[in-house]
């Protein structure tokens, strides 16, 4: 038998990603895992998406900076900087994987198909802030509260940004449970002073998004609900870690904290 011919799943990915990038560049098959395809993975799909991801982001930041319009009871700045927040948050995860981690980026890259609890979630966010502020507009008057959800905010995008670039192809929306020859232990930079920053990054931007809004409702249940998550998580992912690399990760796990809350 020819030795062209692949002999496992994973070969047949891998092939069909060379062979694709060879003749299409836009294309986006990740090599290792197959996309949900609830969402077409397509170039026309992924434009579409950016397009409207641009959208919301250029019409929310232009409320926010202009302080909102005062003739519209609901088109406020923090509504503005939540819809610039979102819509930025996603097209930067698609973007950062394109540039850094073309292996493992698709359309799911957006991280849009992430579970209907995560919509939901948004959803009820943005419920409680536009009945509050109608019914009882001086509760979002605390302008302090925005200012620091909003450093919150820029910070912990800025941190889960810097955590996707310098992992590069170490970076999975998935966790790994698999070791990969081109797996390595990354300890340097915000590494350095955060065992899992990206999930800092995340849980400090989602607070942050709800402290601009003024939801103390939403706020309890975003750091509740994110903690567990992220407890679980982390916990899955050094098992898998600690029989990646053994002592190697057992001295950093014990030299750098995850800076979440109670979580070790």
């Amino acid at each position: 038998m020819s030795s062209d011919v692949p002999n496992n799943f994973e070969d047949r990915l891998r092939q069909r990603a060379s062979f694709t990038r060879n003749t299409n560049t836009l294309e986006t098959i990740p090599v290792n895992h197959q996309p949900h395809e609830n969402i077409p993975n397509t170039p026309l799909a992924a434009s579409t998406i950016s397009f409207v991801l641009g959208c919301i982001f250029s019409l929310g930041l232009a409320l926010f900076l202009t302080g909102g319009i005062s003739d519209h009871w609901w088109a406020t700045y923090q509504l503005g900087f939540f819809l610039a927040a979102w819509s930025g948050f996603h097209w930067g995860e698609f973007a950062v994987t394109a540039g850094w981690n073309r292996d493992k980026c698709s359309v799911d890259s957006f991280l849009l198909d992430n579970g209907a609890m995560y919509h939901v979630a948004n959803g009820t966010a943005l419920v409680e802030y536009l009945i509050t502020l109608y019914f009882k507009p001086s509760l979002k008057a605390y302008h302090y509260i925005s200012t620091i959800g909003v450093i919150m905010a820029v910070i912990g995008q800025t941190l889960r940004a810097s955590a996707m670039i310098q992992a590069s192809t170490n970076f999975s929306h998935i966790v790994a449970l698999r070791k990969l020859p081109s797996h390595r232990l990354v300890t340097d930079g915000v590494y350095s002073a955060f065992r899992h920053p990206s999930y800092a990054g995340f849980f400090y931007w989602a607070l942050g998004t709800q402290l601009v809004l003024q939801n103390p409702i939403s706020s309890i249940g975003f750091v509740l609900v994110l903690w567990r998550f992220f407890s679980r998580r982390i916990k899955v992912e050094e098992r898998a870690l600690v029989n990646f690399f053994g002592e190697e990760y057992d001295n950093y796990r014990r030299r750098v904290k995850t800076n979440i809350p109670f979580i070790r």
